[in-house]
């Protein structure tokens, strides 16, 4: 399955599809630092710039309208991080412009005599709370309504049959998918009106909420290997593990502060010392008795990108940081990959959940529970994980060598501990014992 990456930033979809043998046709990227981190991976692959120019290059036949289209508009917007104008923000815009890509794709498509795309979308879940009804605006336009949908607070996960689309939204989390990395994000698969995205986004399963909150609490660490995927089929009789802080790996002692890490943000770079980070100590190491924060390396790992694939000559550790930072969690996307390596025919949900809005143009269920009862005691899973929950091991991604510039001086240490006291601030104890010990 060929596809085209809209705000193709260092390409995740690439790292993560290639493998299941999709193939990129064409990237759009206008930053600078990402757009030499795809020229140096990806040398045959063009990369052309600036979205807003891409309906018309599609229409006129200069490029390929391929079989997907996917890619994550800018999450400034809709952000606890930016300003949250959702679309009174020009970032916020290009989600419309999204839209006119996807159209001109098919369009193409259907006059050259092939099917519609598939639309992979990606962006923080903020965007489902957005006053500007961005997300609203987003599905209406995108399922082919003829009016937009009204201005609500959106469920974590839903589906959408429209006349131009069927389209399906889940939140999902990468601690559940082997990264020890908390990071929710929107995933929005749309399809044509033959296929049913459930069939793509969400799983059947047999076990109830009940039973999979246990399943959740009691999964195992793991090196990323099939052996210890905890699945919803198993026997439900696993201990539960109890996690460790210290590890001595290489002659180094390394402790850290939290199981998993919060959200790496891309900001990371350069305000590491000035946000929750740097008081629950998340994003912080420390390594014989000293304390730093994440190398570039570090983050590339706890986003399943190769070993230094930000890493080139002449670049500065503040534009890996936002690159990587920015990017999509490649265990993630590889789920839904997978996923639509085995789409099924509609299966008619309708006829088994009750809509929470219809007319005759479309149908729309909202999900306000992880586990939605089916028939013959079946459940479909729209939580934040898939049904084969996995988790990262935090000391996978450690490195053993850091440079020394990583490491928080005693003039960091008190500035961190200056305004934990001046704003009353709670810090994790043991990286303020760390910090007072410098």
């Amino acid at each position: 399955m060929k596809f085209g990456s809209v705000c193709s930033g260092i390409e995740a979809a690439s790292v993560a599809l290639t493998p299941l043998g999709f193939e990129a046709s064409w990237f759009s990227e206008i930053a600078d630092f990402p757009s030499r981190v795809l020229k140096h991976h990806y040398p045959d692959i063009p990369n052309h710039g600036d979205m807003n120019d891409l309906p018309d290059l599609i229409e006129s036949g200069v490029i390929e309208a391929p079989e997907m289209l996917c890619g994550g508009t800018p999450c400034q917007a809709f952000s606890l991080a930016g300003w949250k104008q959702g679309l009174n923000d020009t970032r916020g815009q290009l989600t419309l412009k999204f839209i006119e890509i996807a159209d001109a794709i098919d369009k193409k498509r259907k006059s050259n005599g092939k099917g519609e795309s598939i639309v992979l979308w990606e962006n923080v879940e903020g965007v489902l709370k957005d006053k500007t009804n961005a997300f609203g605006i987003f599905i209406s336009e995108l399922a082919g309504l003829d009016e937009e949908l009204p201005s609500r607070k959106w469920s974590l996960s839903g589906v959408l049959y429209g006349k131009n689309r069927n389209l399906a939204w889940r939140v999902l989390d990468a601690k559940y998918f082997g990264l020890p990395q908390q990071r929710r994000r929107l995933f929005l698969i749309a399809t044509n009106t033959n296929i049913d995205p459930k069939s793509i986004l969400f799983e059947q399963t047999k076990y109830s909420e009940e039973l999979f909150s246990y399943k959740k609490n009691t999964y195992i660490e793991s090196n990323n290997n099939k052996e210890n995927e905890l699945s919803l089929f198993s026997s439900c009789d696993n201990d539960k593990i109890e996690f460790s802080n210290i590890q001595y790996i290489d002659s180094n002692k390394f402790e850290v502060f939290r199981e998993y890490t919060d959200c790496l943000y891309t900001a990371y770079g350069t305000k590491w010392n000035g946000n929750a980070a740097a008081y629950n100590g998340s994003l912080y190491i420390a390594q014989n008795d000293k304390v730093r924060r994440l190398t570039p390396l570090e983050c590339e790992r706890l986003m399943g990108f190769p070993d230094g694939y930000t890493s080139s000559p002449n670049n500065r550790d503040t534009n890996r940081y936002q690159a990587v930072g920015n990017s999509w969690a490649i265990p993630v996307v590889r789920w839904i990959g997978n996923q639509i390596n085995r789409i099924k025919k509609n299966s008619n949900m309708g006829d088994i959940i009750t809509p929470t809005i219809q007319n005759k143009n479309f149908k729309l269920f909202l999900f306000d529970n992880d586990f939605i009862p089916l028939n013959f005691d079946h459940y479909l899973n729209v939580s934040l994980t898939s049904n084969n929950i996995l988790k990262g091991n935090i000391f996978n991604i450690v490195q053993n060598t850091p440079q020394e510039k990583f490491y928080i001086s005693s003039k960091g240490s008190d500035g961190i501990l200056r305004r934990k006291n001046e704003r009353n601030i709670k810090m994790n104890e043991r990286l303020e014992y760390f910090f007072k010990k410098k």
